[in-house]
């Protein structure tokens, strides 16, 4: 499944050479060289095009858009604490600001994605049917300009608003662009963007080309624009089009999605590829190609949420509130993807608690130290922990990152079909069919076993009624009640940690609502450690302190200030227009 990876690894140093000449022009050298390329040189051949196309598929690689400085996106919901050493504390606290390291990055790094998108998009408009046909083109065209969607849509989300760039620069004063709004950014460049790649973007493709954008990756990130506006009605349709094409399933164990092994598989609507081998004595930090040097191809990821004694740094802590949910959510004796088993498949692949089960990093759980200073858990998504004893020495990883699951698309769909006609009785079946892989019991049949009613596994066993191990409330289905379950429970359960968290707390205006709660747990627990550090009760026990995730978050939040990240100060000292 690397074999794309290996052509395009080769193809964008390619074209890297000839973006880099066009910005690095001497006015004294009169004289060309036959065997330089140049932009005037290049766009002939089909590819050529190919090579600057593999180029805005790099740009997925960047740290701050699939790697690892996604950790600091990571810590600012209600999934994710850290430890005040640590740089993503910051963000936990909502402490970032126009200069913060990740908040400049993505920035820059979406914009790396779009410059080059243009490249191909601009210059495909004057190539004759000598170089290609049409239908190429257009796939061509179908699969940068998605790509170029999704950087703006990643922009929009991120910091409220973009400058919309659509040409090359010819000069500085090119780059001096308003900032637009996310209505703005999405009906001027995403969605007539990912319109066209729907209309020309295979369903699949085969070979080497595994990997590429699809139809199915330009449908769901479509449906997903519109459920971000609100477009219930469209979201829902472009989902079920997803749904019911038949080219997607739910693997049947989800740790398939975050090892390795099984890339590209029948859940796999959107992934970016990450390779531990090409290039393999490079470390993991630069991932792209330039004329000066070459990217490892691999994500150092791992080494950011991997095991502290095991050559990673745990940046990204459990929170006690998603470890809880994880406990409580009861597994299905009678699913066949359980075998005895105590703790459900989505629990095994996400979090490594003091009691886990089986092994982590190759290791039983009872001779691993840790687990102390309020830590309940660790995280086990996108680490290498279930095939190797460590975190290798360099921060590389191949562990391929996923954009798009279809576990997602099922979600939204149930998410747009209770907000466009209220049926949340067809909601809790695509719920469940995401429930059921995990191995845990579907809402349908905790309603058949408690007289038509659910747990609200969002609420803390722990502490309600505050008291060790009180009563959780049961509530009958509703539009209302199963929306609060996709939101506070499913949604964060399967999803976490894959980039999606913040943005949904966001759109649904619920982030003072669910720091509020998170505080009040806090706080409770704070003031009777003692019952909680016994290791027989469940769902979990806290050794030493309780870890103040919300304190701060808590006290401060300001959707002005908070929801969206700042402008970089880089873009506010070098746009004039920015400044006017």
């Amino acid at each position: 499944m690397k074999k794309i990876q290996n052509n395009l690894f080769k193809l964008t140093l390619l074209f890297l050479l000839v973006i880099t000449s066009s910005c690095n022009e001497s006015s004294f050298l009169d004289e060309q060289n036959p065997n330089f390329i140049t932009p005037e040189t290049f766009w002939k051949t089909e590819g050529q095009f190919q090579a600057a196309l593999g180029s805005v598929y790099g740009a997925l690689q960047y740290r701050s858009i699939s790697g690892a400085e996604l950790v600091q996106e990571f810590v600012l919901g209600d999934i994710g604490g850290t430890e005040s050493w640590y740089r993503p504390f910051a963000f936990r606290n909502l402490a970032f600001n126009n200069t913060s390291i990740h908040v400049v990055d993505k920035w820059e790094e979406c914009y790396v994605g779009i410059f080059r998108a243009n490249q191909v998009i601009v210059n495909l408009e004057t190539v004759g049917e000598d170089v290609m046909d049409d239908d190429t083109k257009a796939v061509i065209e179908g699969q940068a300009r998605f790509l170029r969607a999704f950087f703006y849509w990643q922009l929009a989300h991120s910091y409220g608003g973009a400058m919309i760039h659509t040409d090359i620069a010819r000069a500085t004063e090119d780059f001096n662009k308003p900032l637009s709004s996310i209505e703005e950014v999405t009906n001027t460049i995403i969605l007539p963007d990912l319109e066209f790649a729907v209309d020309n973007l295979p369903e699949t493709w085969q070979g080497e080309n595994v990997g590429r954008i699809t139809w199915g990756a330009a449908t769901s990130m479509l449906g997903k624009v519109h459920l971000f506006e609100e477009n219930w009605p469209e979201a829902a349709s472009l989902f079920k089009q997803v749904i019911d094409s038949g080219i997607y399933a739910l693997t049947r164990d989800i740790t398939d999605n975050f090892w390795h092994e099984n890339e590209f598989n029948e859940e796999s609507i959107l992934e970016v590829n990450y390779s531990f081998d090409i290039n393999s004595g490079n470390s993991g930090f630069p991932v792209d190609d330039t004329p000066f040097n070459t990217g490892s191809e691999s994500t150092t990821l791992s080494t950011e949420v991997g095991r502290l004694g095991a050559g990673g740094f745990n940046t990204v802590l459990p929170t006690y509130n998603l470890h809880e949910m994880l406990v409580d959510d009861e597994v299905d004796p009678d699913n066949p993807i359980n075998d005895e088993n105590l703790q459900s498949r989505r629990m095994y692949g996400t979090i490594a608690p003091q009691n886990g089960e089986g092994l982590w990093y190759l290791e039983p759980y009872g001779t691993i130290g840790g687990w102390g200073g309020g830590q309940s858990a660790y995280v086990k998504k996108h680490s290498n922990w279930y095939h190797l004893p460590a975190e290798p020495a360099q921060g590389r990883s191949g562990i391929n990152f996923r954009q798009i699951r279809y576990a997602d698309v099922l979600l939204m769909y149930a998410e747009a079909i209770i907000e466009s006609s209220g049926d949340y009785m067809t909601a809790i079946e695509y719920v469940d069919m995401v429930r059921s892989r995990a191995g845990v019991y579907t809402l349908q049949q905790y309603m058949d076993m408690n007289s038509g009613t659910f747990p609200q596994l969002h609420v803390s066993k722990q502490v309600v009624p505050n008291q060790v191990n009180g009563d959780r409330p049961f509530v009958a289905p509703s539009a209302e009640t199963v929306m609060t379950h996709i939101r506070r429970v499913e949604r964060p359960l399967e999803l976490c940690y894959e980039g999606h968290r913040w943005k949904d707390l966001v759109r649904w205006g619920i982030v003072q609502e669910v720091f509020d709660d998170l505080r009040a747990d806090e706080i409770w627990r704070q003031n009777n450690l003692a019952s909680i550090q016994d290791p027989t009760e469940q769902p979990f026990v806290i050794n030493g302190q309780v870890r103040p995730d919300f304190t701060v978050a808590q006290s401060i939040y300001d959707p002005a200030q908070h929801d969206y990240f700042p402008i970089p100060s880089t873009e506010i000292q070098s746009n004039e227009i920015y400044n006017q």
